[in-house]
């Protein structure tokens, strides 16, 4: 078996041509490894079995085949090392894998780059590669990324991790040099208004689009609202203001998106049937109705008071970019937000009644999104994915507005990024028990039993 160290020092000084790097058709060597590639494991007792397999490929014959050779402990595969990198250019690496008898594919078929120096020491942190699509039997991976500094190459890394009965194929890798997708910024405007004693719906959303109008100047290209704009002030219950979607309100926020040519976010009560919803909609520039959010976690309070909970954390592509909606007790749960950033929300917008300050900070954190929430009794404001607040809205009446750039990298020194680490690191795999069970049995400890 090659050791890493032979990789390494494979990684020579990167040259001035635009990098192109593209293999399949693997044929095995004399030790049996292609010419270029390497095998590695942390300990020779977790080293997989690795071969090239002529019999599996995806599209001329040849792949590299990575087994967990019944070995629990099992973790690595195959390296190469890539020269011609240049240290802040845009790279896009692209991989297909096919696997069989993986129980978690998320976590344990692993492709990852791991950047070098001219003198081969690590520069900065390994980027993982977490985006994915299914191509019929292959997966497609994915990552467009920068070369952190001081970078001259980079080793490609092919892994399988712990998965015993498992057997992964790696084919047609590339890495090639791209442009610069430079910034991409967006103009985010938040509301704080609270309308008092209007009497109706109508009125209260009058009062927001009047906010609207005096605080938020220029071009916008999203403008957020707070949680049941159509209950607000007005007295009366979630049934009473309930309404359709496409409705009365949504046909009034489309106006102001079409004068404001802006996407334009906000909670109301939705009737369908006999149920009726905290429904989060988000209206596109021309008006229409882009999508809506029904809540997930309503608080006991809603369903006393005869809501029903949605089921779905959906998220929107819009012209700037991936949107995903949470709203208020949403925020007491990690999963909502979760799930929004797995489905490639870059901006989390959270209509709010009021929440822990704290709980919110920490899904901006956790998931690297910028958080948006619009409050009574939460503040206002614009958070960044490292929990920093950009701009707040702290008296009624005003607006929170800032400019954010959605391709900015949010890097931690020590971990690298850890948007793409927990995609690929987070064990969704290691069931929790139901909530209240213990020890499979649900808990005696109440009312004396």
């Amino acid at each position: 078996m090659k050791r890493l160290s032979v990789v390494l020092c494979l990684c020579g000084v990167a040259t001035a041509a635009s990098l192109h790097f593209q293999e399949s058709a693997f044929v095995a060597g004399a030790d049996g490894t292609p010419p270029g590639w390497s095998v590695w494991s942390a300990r020779p007792e977790t080293a997989p079995r690795v071969f090239v397999d002529p019999l599996h490929y995806r599209t001329r014959a040849g792949s590299l085949a990575i087994s967990g050779n019944s070995n629990g402990a099992e973790h690595g595969g195959w390296q190469r090392c890539v020269t011609a990198v240049e240290a802040g250019t845009w790279y896009r690496f692209v991989a297909y894998y096919r696997a069989e008898a993986v129980p978690s594919e998320s976590w344990q078929v692993v492709a990852r780059l791991d950047w070098r120096t001219s003198s081969n020491g690590r520069a900065g942190q390994p980027d993982y590669v977490y985006r994915a699509s299914r191509e019929g039997d292959w997966t497609k991976v994915w990552l467009d990324t920068q070369a952190p500094e001081k970078a001259a190459s980079v080793v490609l890394q092919l892994y399988l991790s712990n998965a015993p009965n498992a057997t992964v194929w790696w084919d047609d890798i590339s890495l090639d040099q791209i442009a610069d997708p430079g910034p991409r910024k967006v103009t985010i405007a938040s509301i704080n208004l609270r309308p008092n004693q209007t009497l109706s719906a109508a009125e209260s959303v009058r009062q927001f689009l009047e906010t609207v109008e005096a605080t938020v100047r220029g071009k916008t290209d999203v403008i957020l609202l707070p949680e049941g704009i159509t209950v607000v002030g007005t007295g009366k219950t979630y049934a009473e203001v309930a309404e359709t979607i496409p409705g009365p309100t949504t046909a009034r926020l489309g106006e102001l998106a079409r004068k404001r040519s802006s996407y334009v976010a906000a909670g109301i009560y939705e009737r369908e049937g006999t149920a009726i919803y905290n429904t989060a909609v988000l209206i596109d520039r021309a008006g229409n109705v882009e999508g809506k959010y029904r809540k997930v976690y309503l608080p006991r309070e809603e369903v006393e008071a005869g809501l029903t909970p949605g089921s779905d954390y959906p998220v929107f592509r819009t012209d700037f970019g991936t949107v995903g909606l949470m709203i208020c007790y949403d925020v007491f749960f990690a999963d909502p937000a979760r799930a929004l950033a797995t489905k490639g929300a870059e901006v989390i917008l959270m209509p709010i009644w009021g929440g822990d300050e704290t709980l919110a900070k920490a899904r901006a954190i956790e998931n690297k999104v910028f958080l948006v929430a619009s409050g009574y009794d939460h503040p206002t404001y614009i958070m960044d994915p490292d929990g920093e607040m950009l701009s707040v809205a702290r008296n009624r009446g005003a607006a929170a507005i800032a400019t954010v750039d959605l391709n900015k990298r949010y890097l931690d020194q020590w971990l690298g990024d850890m948007h793409g680490r927990r995609m690929k690191e987070l064990r969704l795999d290691v069931k929790a028990p139901l909530p209240g069970l213990v020890n499979g049995e649900a808990s005696r400890a109440c009312c004396g039993h």
